[in-house]
């Protein structure tokens, strides 16, 4: 029996492993964000100086594990048998909904997902205890002040932190102008002092108070004399700053890594219980067991859980090692950065994100406030803010999506609140304080413009839903599986553990090749930041075919699909095309958008040029995904409902006409990966030809349909509104060659 238990709190440390893996993923967006998205390094550096604070911030934490030993639950009223089954559910859930996260690119709070899990687990072991006749109530078994206690600080956290990011960008703006550099003479020195006095305040209070050399002696000195501290370090500073200025030193290039350290550091040095906490609960518990457990797992109390946690300097190593080098090769870590840096980006581009009702009421009501502000305001205030938010005389490093200044403001002011609220004993989750700053910056910032505000504000709400959906999916998760272990016994635990060795394997797998599968945009990016307009034309049409030579091959495979479906009587098949058109529609509006904005690089002359070929090129795609939908919606409301096939002597007839469609595709398909401007014109005389095919097959059915037997007249009306919108997208695609020819030569006739 003990040898089981030793097996189950060497897997719970394999866990551990995995979890500092995926929680340094999802985590590495509080303080590598604001250095990446700045261009205040290269991205190694930026590495270099975030690993130093990870590596430096674990090695020196004391460990503190209380959370996981006695935060959440009462353990002298719990068995060893029971706490195993809660420690083993908590690690087994927070991998798995933590790796989920990382995978879909969304930050979320490792702290939140840990309590609770806590609580979920301990809270279907405490029902269990109770149904089983022990003589205990809730309040006994169970510590909800502290769950409470966090729910309170994601509220609180939330809200301060997007409210007072945006007024301290919009102050910051006023005082430096998108023009920074015409103003740091005298200012940057002050600034400097500030920022990097916030810093160490940030540094002392929030990441070396739990420190293991911090005597309580050490920290009531720093109590005391913290206001002389504070200035000395801000007078310091100061100079310090001035002189790097005068001797063309980038200071605020300084601020943000020294911000990026500081933010690693306390992260890796207080948020290290989210990770191997409860492994080393589990631990403690199991040597306590062997000590003085008599091998009786199931009536062994865990009271000595209630004694302070003391954590072996060589695991605190080891997690700093382990984090290190999760940092430096996670693929996730940055698909989870790219997700905050796009949507506070100043440049609009790609959106990860569609829009949703909430969002467009939001801008809509935003926009009327906006008015309403604009005719409040004095013309001469109007006018002077107006030139320190002139966007066209922005500074941004190359590369970068937002300027040095917001950087800083970022790093300074998510450290400078979090400090606040553990002054004030309020658990704030980082993630929660650094993304929320980060979106209110980028607000004052006026990066949410009218034509990505729709997109950014659905994202902020997404993240902050995940948030939420990551305690409720925690709480449920952890308390399944642990009722699972805790009725199926020792077998079911060895079930679970391989099941999530599984999942992990194959979720890597699978992370890995849809990264092959869907390569970033680099073209995109490319033509953004391109300033030569000859330049931008090229990459745009080299762009624009690459995604309608995708587009015209899901058209020919759905449509292929669709007819076969139909006649060989698969509703299955209709269902999944029909989730496919969907789901083309929503990539369709983002490639459409992401090209107009391209469209806006290419000089005004060849903007006016080609503006109406591309946009009916654009439309004629939407067209073709219309006449789809029209095709699968008759379809398959026809056969779900199990009516009548398509009669045997129309088969041949219908298959026919999928053949010549197919075939004009296929063709299309070359001349647009050829670029063949002289086969455009062949291919579209050929359109015609199908089109009249198409319509003579229609209009003969049609004078027919009055003598056709009774039982077959839905399915042969289902069958001419195929060939009707066959005959529209035929059309519909010659339009298209001829937008597609004129927009590659504008001489084209044909």
């Amino acid at each position: 029996m003990e040898i089981l238990f030793l097996g189950i709190i060497v897997f719970l440390f394999l866990l551990a492993v995995f979890d500092l893996s995926v929680g340094v993923s999802n985590d590495a967006v509080n303080f590598l964000n604001s250095a990446i998205g700045s261009g205040a390094a290269t991205f190694k550096r930026v590495l270099i100086v975030a690993s130093i604070g990870v590596f430096i911030g674990a090695a020196m934490s004391n460990g503190m594990m209380e959370i996981a030993r006695h935060g959440i639950f009462r353990p002298e009223h719990f068995s060893f048998y029971e706490l195993v089954c809660i420690f083993m559910a908590v690690m087994v859930t927070d991998i798995i909904l933590l790796d989920v996260f990382n995978s879909l690119g969304m930050p979320t709070s490792t702290t939140v997902s840990m309590v609770f899990e806590l609580l979920g687990a301990t809270f279907v072991v405490a029902i269990i205890k109770m149904a089983g006749g022990a003589d205990l109530g809730l309040s006994q078994l169970l510590n909800t002040e502290k769950a409470l206690s966090v729910i309170l600080g994601i509220f609180l956290s939330v809200a301060i932190a997007f409210v007072f990011g945006t007024i301290v960008q919009f102050l910051s703006r006023m005082i430096f102008s998108f023009n920074y550099r015409s103003h740091l003479k005298w200012k940057i020195g002050i600034f400097g002092g500030i920022c990097a006095t916030a810093i160490i305040y940030f540094l002392v209070l929030k990441g070396a108070k739990d420190l293991s050399f911090m005597t309580p002696e050490v920290k009531g000195w720093i109590k005391s004399h913290m206001l002389m501290l504070l200035g000395i370090s801000f007078v310091g500073f100061t100079c310090l700053m001035q002189l790097l200025h005068v001797l063309k030193v980038n200071v605020l290039k300084v601020i943000v890594l020294m911000g990026t350290f500081a933010l690693a550091m306390a992260f890796a040095g207080n948020d290290l219980v989210n990770f191997i906490g409860v492994p080393l609960s589990g631990l403690a518990s199991f040597r306590d067991y062997i000590a003085n457990g008599g091998g009786d797992p199931h009536s062994f109390m865990m009271g000595s859980l209630n004694g302070p946690a003391s954590t072996p300097i060589y695991f605190l190593i080891g997690a700093g090692v382990i984090m290190v080098v999760s940092l430096a090769t996670s693929k996730k870590a940055r698909n989870v950065t790219r997700t905050e840096i796009g949507l506070s980006s100043q440049h609009a581009g790609e959106e990860m994100f569609g829009s949703s009702r909430i969002a467009r009421r939001l801008v809509r009501w935003a926009l009327s406030f906006a008015q309403w502000l604009h005719r409040a305001t004095p013309r001469k205030v109007r006018m002077w803010l107006d030139r320190r938010f002139d966007l066209d005389q922005s500074i941004i490093e190359d590369g970068a999506s937002f300027d040095l200044v917001r950087g800083s403001v970022n790093l300074v002011l998510a450290g400078a609140l979090i400090a606040l609220g553990t002054s004030l004993k309020l658990p704030l989750s980082t993630t929660f304080v650094t993304f929320m700053v980060a979106m209110g910056t980028s607000l004052a910032d006026r990066a949410w413009g009218r034509e990505s505000a729709v997109f950014r504000i659905t994202g902020v709400i997404s993240v902050i839903g995940g948030w939420f959906v990551t305690a409720g999916v925690a709480f449920i998760a952890a308390g399944i599986i642990v009722a699972i272990m805790h009725f199926g016994g020792y077998v079911v635990m060895l079930a679970i553990a391989v099941a999530t060795i599984i999942f992990i394997i194959k979720s890597n797998r699978r992370f890995k090749k849809s990264k092959e599968e869907n390569p970033g945009d680099v073209l995109f990016q490319t033509i953004i930041s391109t300033e030569e307009p000859e330049e931008a034309w090229d990459l745009l049409l080299e762009y624009m075919t690459r995604e309608q030579e995708r587009y015209l091959g899901f058209v020919r495979t759905t449509y292929s699909a669709e007819v076969d479906a139909f006649i060989g009587d698969r509703p299955g098949r209709l269902r999944k095309t029909n989730s496919a058109t969907q789901r083309e529609k929503a990539m369709l509006k983002n490639v459409r958008r992401k090209e107009t904005l391209c469209l806006s690089k290419v000089g005004r002359e060849k903007a006016m040029e080609k503006n109406a070929w591309f946009y009916l090129a654009n439309n004629c795609c939407m067209g073709m995904l219309y006449n789809l939908r029209r095709i699968n919606e008759i379809c398959l409301e026809h056969v779900d409902n199990n009516f009548r096939p398509l009669p045997q002597s129309k088969v041949e007839e219908c298959a026919g006409v999928r053949d010549k469609v197919d075939s004009l595709l296929v063709e299309a398909i070359r001349v647009v990966t050829e670029a063949d401007i002289d086969g455009v014109r062949r291919l579209r005389h050929r359109c015609e030809e199908v089109k009249g095919s198409i319509s003579e097959t229609y209009h003969t059915l049609h004078a027919t349909l009055h003598e056709a037997d009774q039982s077959s007249i839905t399915v042969l009306y289902v069958y001419l509104n195929l060939l009707q919108e066959s005959r529209e997208l035929t059309s519909v695609l010659r339009k298209y060659l001829r937008a597609y020819a004129k927009l590659h030569d504008t001489d084209f006739r044909g």
